[in-house]
């Protein structure tokens, strides 16, 4: 239990990502069903509105930073230096602490759930109760005197330091510790999106923090930077939030992006089609992701001349998207299609994708999103990019690396049964969606009434929730199953071309006996001009530094929680007890000995 407290391994760490948000992931997918049993059946009562409130912003909140981000950062922490050849990441105790940090975030969010009592609530449950998009000026003290905006507030500003952390530290790496040999065009493309991700990431997030800071001070300071009846404007929040909020739907699809482009040219066996336009494409949608958040907002009255200018670039932000399909579809044509539980996600993936891109682009014409803002249109479009996109990418991730990462296959018959109840759960649950929102039945309201005409659809969705839920405990089977029943995994079970297959797996706590020297793009397939690379000898030739683990990270991390409380629980002194925490872990990490 220390050795993993104190781990600093990469691949320690990316283990820890994976369970921590594969256990927040059950939490949300929990919250989703009581929404759904909710919404069922027209005049539903399972709940009451105020809980229906908190269900659903938690919901968004903890599927978007406590579970899909996180399980993408599970892969970078593990895969990506083993795919560009490195030993660990630039700075394994930053890493660690990233991780603390997301984890206490977490923690103290949900702690909302139950300490209602603590601050006089009538019950348990004081959770955020704002929608995860926290418009303003609902989320001002006078709309939401009691607590429940204030985790949520604190929270987000907790797990963007987390993120800012990491997205620092896979910059460095990427950029720094590449094998010898590796060119930034040899790179594979998993990586390349986890380094165009972590741009947006770095870039991205202090924009929301900003918008917390400014909604902060408004809470607790008495600041109007949101109070209309002040001289202020609602929209300003808007404006952060979705210039925060459109680069970060990129941050979580361009990993599942990468993922799908390294499983595809695996099981067709031969190359990524186009992968310089791959590549490309995935760093023009980090740029072009900036100039669309207003998209979100044509029902607000920006003005014909703002409103054209959004309608053509969220457009045009289609194309390089659509580029990628094609190259995705002209990979698998004519290969030598192997139909593992990996692919089927993969292909899944692209065709889900394609559904919810072409429903964002609907949302491209002011006079159509006029009608489809604020419906369950939207909800259905989020979900087929979310679920459809990034949760069906992770899973093919995960069926891909999983002999890797833990040195045994998963069934793949299980795998298909668990795909396909996902595929047919999934649109089940979200295409009715479409329907339901064309039909009027606005999102964000806990019950309807049966002259609406949509009581079926909500049924027929509720039935898809459900069998999401029975795919997932079929996966959590699988994953017991293999703990004592799973085929031990050689080097390379799969057959891959890039360099994290070359080793053991699970790989060593070095990583790599030998740092290699790499001539191809695809190092561990015969090209034309290249024969395939040799494995690194199993034993290392002379002793290797690995960098020790450490208190300190977490240390610091406990700092910020401890900060949050203070305002929190309007208690002052709490606030000097956490910096002193925090500086005192920081100064400690700074000179420690940082030799093994």
């Amino acid at each position: 239990m220390k050795r993993w407290i104190t781990t600093t391994d990469h691949k320690r760490i990316g283990l820890l990502y994976f369970w921590t948000a594969f256990c927040f992931f059950l939490v949300g997918g929990l919250e989703a069903l009581l929404i759904r049993l909710q919404l069922a059946q027209p005049n539903g009562h399972l709940v009451s509105a105020e809980t229906y409130n908190q269900l659903f912003t938690m919901h968004g909140t903890t599927m978007v930073f406590l579970a899909l981000m996180p399980l993408s950062a599970s892969f970078f922490n593990y895969i990506v230096p083993l795919q560009i050849g490195a030993r660990d990441v630039a700075f394994p105790r930053l890493n660690a602490f990233s991780y603390w940090v997301f984890l206490l975030g977490g923690l103290l969010l949900n702690a909302s759930w139950l300490v209602g009592p603590l601050f006089h609530a009538p019950h348990w449950n004081v959770a955020p109760n704002g929608g995860w998009f926290g418009y303003a000026n609902l989320t001002e003290r006078q709309f939401s005197p009691g607590p429940n905006i204030d985790f949520w507030l604190l929270g987000l500003q907790i797990l963007g330091i987390s993120s800012l952390a990491a997205g620092f530290n896979f910059i460095v790496t990427i950029l720094n510790m590449r094998a010898p040999g590796m060119k930034m065009l040899r790179v594979p493309a998993f990586s390349w999106m986890t380094l165009v991700t972590q741009f947006l990431v770095i870039t991205a997030f202090p924009v929301i923090t900003v918008g917390l800071v400014f909604l902060m001070f408004d809470r607790f300071f008495g600041t109007h930077f949101y109070v209309a009846t002040a001289g202020a404007t609602p929209l300003l929040w808007q404006h952060l939030f979705w210039l925060f909020g459109h680069p970060e739907v990129y941050i979580l699809i361009l990993p599942a992006m990468g993922i799908v482009s390294e499983v595809l040219p695996t099981f067709a066996r031969k190359p990524l089609f186009g992968y310089t336009v791959v590549v490309f494409s995935g760093v023009l949608i980090g740029f072009m992701g900036w100039g669309v958040w207003s998209h979100h907002m044509f029902a607000v009255g920006l003005g014909p001349i703002a409103d054209s200018v959004f309608a053509g670039t969220t457009m045009l932000i289609a194309v390089p998207t659509g580029v990628k399909i094609f190259n995705w579809i002209a990979t698998l044509w004519g290969g030598d299609i192997r139909g593992s539980t990996a692919l089927h996600f993969a292909v899944g993936f692209i065709a889900m994708f394609i559904i919810g891109g072409l429903s964002g682009v609907t949302h491209a014409s002011p006079p159509a999103d006029l009608q489809q803002t604020d419906t369950y249109y939207v909800v259905a479009h989020i979900h087929y990019v979310l679920f459809g996109g990034t949760v069906l990418g992770l899973f093919a991730g995960i069926y891909y690396w999983w002999p890797k990462m833990t040195g045994r296959l998963l069934s793949e018959p299980l795998g298909k049964w668990h795909f396909w109840l996902t595929f047919l759960g999934m649109n089940l649950a979200f295409f009715p969606m479409h329907l339901i929102g064309l039909l009027g039945m606005p999102r964000r309201i806990y019950t309807y009434t049966p002259e609406l005409g949509v009581s079926a659809l909500n049924l027929v969705s509720t039935v898809g929730a459900f069998l999401i839920a029975v795919a997932i405990l079929v996966f959590l089977v699988n994953v017991l199953r293999t703990r004592t029943h799973g085929r031990p995994a050689p080097n390379d079970p799969w057959g891959g071309a890039t360099l994290e297959w070359s080793i053991p797996s699970p790989p060593p706590v070095y990583n790599f006996s030998v740092i290699p020297t790499v001539a191809s793009r695809l190092p561990r397939w015969k090209t034309e001009r290249h024969e395939p690379m040799r494995d690194p000898p199993a034993v290392p030739p002379a002793p290797i530094h690995v960098p020790p683990g450490s208190w300190w990270p977490l240390i610091a991390a406990l700092g910020l929680p401890v900060l949050a409380l203070a305002p929190l629980t309007h208690t002052p002194w709490l606030a000097f007890l956490g910096a002193a925490i925090l500086l005192v872990g920081i100064y400690r990490w700074a000179f420690e000995p940082f030799e093994a």
